[in-house]
């Protein structure tokens, strides 16, 4: 009996969820067992009627107890059947979820957001719950970002979340009253994906910014989401360690791991989903998970730490991670090379690359970018104003170093190098790198400078196998160069990825779309992907369907409503969740 209720009771619940979720009422099938049951039922009806009125005292009673005896004989006969063949309509038919198949969520209103927060003031503190214009505008747009909110489309306030316990009571409130999240940490992402389409809060996890173990001898390290990578790298570099991942400034670890970024040392050292071991990931119920333990191979289950990086955020709140370090070489210098044109800089890096040879980092600048530089004033020297390719290039010993510089010449030389200088110093190396880590910085100032003080700035990446990386640079700066558009390029190029810098006024916006399209379909011809590092977020929803196809994008919508089925984490980024809401032609949300 224990086990027919508890079928009972699943199946009344299933039923009360296809009944809200679907727009037809489905046809539900006749059970035989319930057939049959009933059949035996009218039979043992039929033998206790006796036909005598001075039996009929006794034969209600044996009436009762017939009636009595075939439902518990026909209830557990069909829990038996529905336990060993569950009828269809118990469960899901797909394996994957179609946009067009779901209904559209449904979130707190103005009225139950209020009653939200009034309950996180009371778990959290009324100063770790911040209504305040600026704060909110802080947490929704930057001036780098790709795609701009509407006034809509702001959070009602912030949240400050500092442990993961913490973070599990601020879920749990959230999920109660249906009230999307958007979890936010250095800020510094692209694509749109710290923007609050549906009006909901920002988890602020900056607070949450400790090194909390590092086990040298195993060469991993411990954090919390908010600690930046630049912060990890001097704090590491007093043990001769470095973390491999090295994107823009003021990155943080919970956005790094939530976009699986890289960086200059990617070529070397992998992306974000090679340095991370492990992850304590609040879900949207405020369940706390660890996704694996710390040795740097297991066998053991499903890749639960993979399906998270690089999930920006849709899929749970990362607290804590514990990240994969290397021993620093011994021995390494920096080298520039300059070049006639930039397939003959792109064509010495698959040169390199198809070789085998390990460099600690390439990266391939354009002849503008390197005018911006030069303008900028943030380096002491000038460089030449052509395609450059700026190398770490390290080793065990000065010899192994040496020889690497020879080999690394000669083939540069071989695509027509017009220029190669090496640091010689330590300040000098780090002179010489600076001048490809401002390379955003300087785009933006060279256009508020020199072309307007509203200059808007679109930055964008993609990736394509380093065989098609010569082909893509260079159509890709034709194409950009015949627009009129102010740019710049620049691109890890040792693993094929390359990002690029409009600048356009207001009104050339259209434009600047219209360049980024083709650049991104360029790239998936070819057989690449519409971002490298940057991630999906709300901009590229499109082009991830164009890449994937619509059933790879289904299995991830089905993976999303598994685990938040409330859709309140992050929404509407990597991928709709909505059937009103067209990738392509994105609504905006109030």
């Amino acid at each position: 009996m224990l086990k027919f209720g508890r079928i009972c009771r699943s199946f009344a619940q299933y039923s009360k969820v296809s009944n809200s979720v679907s727009k037809t009422k489905p046809e539900i099938p006749k059970l035989k067992s319930l057939n049959d049951n009933a059949s035996r039922n009218d039979k043992a009806l039929t033998t206790f009627q006796g036909p005598s009125a001075s039996g009929s005292g006794n034969n209600t009673i044996k009436l009762g107890l017939a009636l009595t005896l075939g439902v518990v004989i026909g209830s557990l006969s069909s829990a038996y059947s529905i336990s060993e063949k569950p009828p269809p309509f118990l469960f899901p038919k797909s394996s994957t979820t179609p946009l067009k198949g779901i209904i559209a969520p449904q979130y707190a209103n103005e009225k139950t957001i209020e009653q939200c927060r009034t309950k996180l003031e009371q778990v959290l503190g009324k100063e770790n719950v911040v209504t305040t214009e600026e704060t909110i505008k802080s947490h929704n747009d930057t001036y780098w970002n790709s795609h701009h909110p509407e006034s809509t489309q702001f959070p009602k306030y912030v949240v400050y979340g500092t442990s993961t316990e913490q973070v599990s009571e601020i879920m749990k409130i959230c999920h109660e009253y249906s009230v999307p999240i958007v979890p936010f940490t250095g800020g510094t992402s692209l694509e749109g994906h710290f923007i609050s389409t549906r009006s909901g809060i920002s988890l602020d996890l900056s607070r949450m910014d400790k090194v909390l173990e590092l086990h040298k001898e195993d060469l991993d390290v411990v954090v919390q989401p908010g600690v930046g990578w630049e912060t990890l790298a001097d704090y590491l570099d007093d043990y001769g360690l470095l973390f491999g991942p090295d994107p823009g400034p003021s990155a943080c670890i919970g956005g790094m791991v939530g976009t699986s970024c890289s960086g200059t040392n990617a070529s070397r050292y992998g992306t974000m989903k090679e340095n991370v071991l492990n992850l304590t990931v609040v879900l949207a119920d405020g369940t706390i998970i660890k996704t694996k333990q710390r040795p740097t191979k297991s066998s053991a289950g499903y890749n639960l730490t993979g399906l998270f990086i690089g999930s920006e955020g849709t899929l749970g709140v990362v607290t804590e991670a514990t990240l994969r370090l290397h021993v620093k070489p011994p021995f390494q210098t920096v080298a520039v090379v300059a070049f006639p044109g930039i397939r003959n800089a792109a064509s010495t890096v698959a040169d390199i690359v198809g070789r085998g040879l390990q460099v600690d980092a390439m990266e391939l600048v354009d002849d503008n970018m390197m005018r911006y530089i030069n303008a900028s004033g943030e380096t002491t020297q000038k460089y030449n104003e052509v395609p450059t390719l700026f190398f770490k290039l390290g080793g065990p010993t000065k010899n192994a170093v040496d020889d690497l510089k020879k080999t690394v010449k000669d083939i540069a030389d071989h695509y027509g190098a017009v220029k190669m200088h090496y640091a010689s110093e330590e300040d000098e190396k780090l002179e010489l790198w600076n001048a490809r880590k401002v390379a955003l910085w300087s785009t933006i100032n060279y256009g508020r400078e020199s072309i307007s003080p509203d200059i808007q700035v679109w930055t964008t990446d993609v990736a394509v196998p380093i065989s098609r990386l010569p082909d893509v640079l260079l159509e890709t700066k034709k194409d950009i160069d015949s627009s009129g558009l102010p740019s710049s390029m620049v691109g890890h190029a040792g693993d094929g990825n390359f990002h690029v810098f409009l600048l356009y006024k207001k009104d050339q916006h259209e434009r600047a779309a219209r360049i980024v399209d083709r650049m991104v379909q360029r790239a998936i011809a070819m057989g690449g992907t519409c971002t490298g590092e940057h991630g999906v977020g709300y901009g590229k929803r499109g082009f991830l369907l164009e890449e994937d196809g619509h059933d790879t994008v289904d299995l991830m919508r089905k993976i999303k409503f598994a685990i938040d089925p409330k859709r309140i984490l992050n929404p509407d980024k990597i991928f709709s969740i909505d059937p009103n809401d067209d990738p392509l032609n994105p609504l905006v949300h109030s």
